[in-house]
């Protein structure tokens, strides 16, 4: 009697998946591991698995998912929770690496199903960034690779505020715009931002927190980015609020500003593109841009302990965040200090992140069609998976985000903050009967 793909796999299955338990599996025969549900994984051809055995773990289940050899019915955060929940909440539902006991069954199922050979090449959207690690040019190439996919695609998934950082829900009843347009509030009251004073906006992204200061608190911008994609759309975005008198964009590093002193600097989801190398200069850079008693907000994804680049055979670091690096939030204060800026407030939004996520997976989800012709079907699964994926991270615990405030005090002492934290949430400086382009 022939044995179903099911059969076969079977015994490699229960080797991979850290004896979890199969998740409800649907081979390209019909056969299935697993009890069939809502939510099912499809292995749709042989050249899925020999992704996967040949690079065992979460890289080969991504190469494999990204090519559309696997795919996932239902809601991808309902199946990455199950399978979370069947490795005990452990991220590690399939092994990294095959143990030696394994390799007899690997090398068997490998010959009964034909996969056997040199292995699959990986789809062409992994990064294969060049160069010295975080040198101007490197680190121009992991921003392009990630950020000038599609404005329109961007657009799609991140709503009318096109914002990619976490929002700020300050009531459950919150729309996702809303909750940014909270995020760029609180980011502006706490770095005390008065018409008049000139802000650096570090990592810009599509114009929206510099469109935010200008438009309701007076402030003259400068924004940077090195996505080419960005700064056109920004630019356009500014020249339709009626803002270009206070607002310029630039495609630049911000190792190259060499304009200031700035009255303060946001840097908002652009600090996990410098490395630990350059912790150093990068915080030198901002307080040297910084007049004495200048204000700067960090909001950064961080780790719960440990600091450092992505692992180099993770989904996240071959097809998302190149060359990424997380860093424990404690590390980021001591060293905000030991360079001369005072910290003094730590905000997590962990919570929120989770929040914001879910929100951009089911813009992804309800509009499929739409994103695949925006940015291709192979770029669409890589969306989707990161993001799910980054929801229940966030949710574990096993990753977080943290707004970190710091001044530049100067030698007299008189960081000219406000006495108590509640004056970090409230400001007299804001006018909601402001917009772009009706400044008074």
């Amino acid at each position: 009697m022939t044995k179903t793909v099911a059969q076969i796999v079977k015994p490699l299955v229960t080797a991979l998946l850290n004896d979890a338990g199969p998740m409800p599996i649907q081979f390209w025969d019909g056969s299935f591991l697993g009890t069939p549900g809502a939510n099912v994984i499809m292995v749709k051809s042989p050249e899925a698995l020999r992704h996967i055995l040949w690079a065992p773990g979460e890289l080969g289940l991504g190469r494999a998912y990204v090519a559309g050899e696997i795919d996932l019915e239902g809601s991808i955060i309902e199946t990455l929770t199950a399978a979370q929940d069947m490795a005990g909440n452990s991220p590690d539902v399939v092994r990294q690496k095959l143990r030696a006991r394994d390799v007899p069954t690997l090398i068997w199922t490998a010959r009964k199903l034909g996969v056997l050979g040199f292995p699959p090449a990986p789809p062409p959207e992994e990064a294969r960034v060049r160069g010295g690690v975080h040198s101007k040019d490197r680190d121009a190439a992991a921003i392009a690779h990630h950020y000038d996919v599609s404005n329109d695609f961007y657009r799609l998934i991140l709503g009318e505020t096109m914002t990619y950082s976490c929002a700020y829900f300050d009531s459950s009843t919150a729309s996702l715009d809303e909750a940014q347009t909270v995020k760029y509030d609180l980011i502006c009251r706490k770095l005390g931002l008065v018409a008049g004073m000139r802000l650096l906006d570090v990592g810009c992204g599509w114009g929206s927190m510099a469109i935010h200061a200008a438009s309701h608190y007076g402030v003259e911008v400068v924004g940077v980015t090195l996505s080419r994609e960005q700064v056109e759309l920004a630019r356009e975005r500014v020249a339709e609020a009626g803002l270009a008198d206070l607002i310029e964009i630039r495609y630049q590093d911000y190792r190259d500003v060499g304009d200031g002193p700035y009255d303060a600097v946001s840097s908002i989801g652009m600090f996990e593109h410098v490395g630990s190398s350059r912790l150093e200069d990068y915080f030198t850079s901002i307080r040297e841009m910084l007049i004495p008693g200048g204000r700067f907000l960090n909001h950064a994804i961080s780790r719960p302990s440990g600091s450092g680049p992505l692992p180099k055979r993770s989904f996240i670091a071959r097809y998302v965040f190149p060359d990424g690096e997380l860093h424990e939030v404690g590390r980021v204060i001591s060293s905000m200090q030991e360079l001369g800026l005072e910290v003094r407030d730590v905000e997590s939004l962990r919570e929120h992140y989770a929040k914001t996520l879910s929100h951009w997976v089911a813009n992804l989800e309800g509009s499929w069609s739409d994103a695949v012709a925006l940015a291709g079907p192979n770029r669409a699964r890589i969306w989707r998976l990161y993001m799910a994926a980054s929801v229940m991270n966030f949710k574990a615990n096993r990753a977080s985000i943290h707004q970190v405030l710091a001044v530049n005090t100067p030698d007299s002492g008189k960081s000219e903050m406000p006495a108590t934290r509640m004056g970090l949430s409230r400001s007299d400086n804001f006018d909601s009967t402001l917009g772009p382009g009706r400044r008074g």
